[in-house]
């Protein structure tokens, strides 16, 4: 299995974190603690931790080498979409040391 991580800077990370994993949750099987803030979303090509820190939201996706990206973007882009008042920037960076995926907005979002 590969992981990918990335920071995302925000004053509201429970916020974030609770919306994203509702709204996941609608396809996937996915929680959230208030108590422990943490939370994951189990896709079929992998999964995603989430974890709130004062003053940012990190995220982990694990699967497959070949999945990472596409973990990366559907986690990072629906983050975004969210965020988009606070301009949230979700830059992924891969155990193996290389870059992962960058989402952020672009004012071509629907």
């Amino acid at each position: 299995m590969a992981r990918s991580t990335a920071r995302v800077t925000t004053d509201r990370p429970g916020r974030y974190a609770k919306q994203l994993a509702a709204h996941m949750g609608r396809k996937i099987p996915a929680d959230w603690s208030e108590e422990t803030g943490r939370g994951t979303l189990t896709f079929g090509a992998g999964q995603a931790e989430l974890t709130a820190e004062d003053g940012a939201l990190l995220l982990a996706v694990e699967g497959a080498e070949e999945n990472l990206p596409q973990l990366e973007d559907v986690v990072g882009r629906h983050l975004v979409r969210f965020g988009t008042r606070d301009e949230l920037v979700v830059a992924w960076q891969r155990e193996s040391g290389e870059a992962g995926t960058v989402q952020r907005l672009t004012g071509e979002e629907d």
